[in-house]
């Protein structure tokens, strides 16, 4: 892979990556409802996400993903349903456990945050459709699968750097938002409304 190339893969990752979606609107929502804490767990969680897709692509199964759009509408479904279970728990719990008096245990932010990037759409299009764009037109296999491993970490990279920043950002807003005298039926309506429309919009990318 040239210089130029490379520059160009890192420009549009930086676009993309940033690009408000299911994973930054994950982080932000942790960092406004618990503090930076959570956030950057939530950023943590989010690119041990993203590992697991750099393994899976290097190893040649994205493409059995990307031969079957059947296959790969069945898993955004599924990741918006997940967000829709995760806003309707929401709405069933009670005030204090969103309120900021009883936050979600840091393994649980972990694991949600995980799994919201696993079931990610756009995260499984940014690897199924961009990333061979930027590797070498007729490499064999083991170049192939080395520039998709340095490819896919690089963007891990860059997509951890963007995590931590809507983190921290959020958890400067949240610092206000949390001194407010709100309820914690209104905070939990705030974050489910967050999670439906997450479910809502993976559901219009599947369809």
């Amino acid at each position: 892979m040239g210089i130029g190339r490379v520059l160009g893969f890192a420009g549009a990752t930086v676009v993309l990556v940033g690009m408000p979606g299911p994973n930054n609107l994950y982080i932000s929502l942790r960092s406004l409802t618990q503090g930076r804490r959570a956030g950057v767990v939530s950023a943590l969680a989010i690119e041990t996400g993203t590992l697991v897709y750099i393994v899976v692509t290097a190893l040649g199964l994205a493409a059995l993903v990307q031969a079957s759009p059947a296959l790969f509408t069945a898993i955004t479904i599924t990741g918006a349903l997940y967000l829709a279970y995760l806003g309707v728990k929401t709405l069933r719990a009670s005030g204090a456990e969103l309120g900021g008096i009883a936050p979600a245990p840091l393994g649980r932010v972990f694991r949600d945050g995980v799994v919201v990037n696993l079931l990610n759409p756009k995260v499984a299009l940014f690897f199924l459709a961009f990333l061979p764009q930027f590797t070498t037109r007729g490499a064999g296999p083991d170049q192939l699968r080395t520039e998709m491993l340095l490819l896919g970490v690089g963007a891990m990279l860059i997509g951890l750097t963007l995590d931590l920043c809507y983190a921290v950002g959020a958890d400067a807003i949240g610092r206000r938002f949390r001194s407010v005298r709100t309820t914690g039926r209104a905070r939990n309506l705030v974050v489910a409304t967050i999670y439906l429309g997450l479910s809502a919009f993976a559901l219009i990318t599947a369809l």
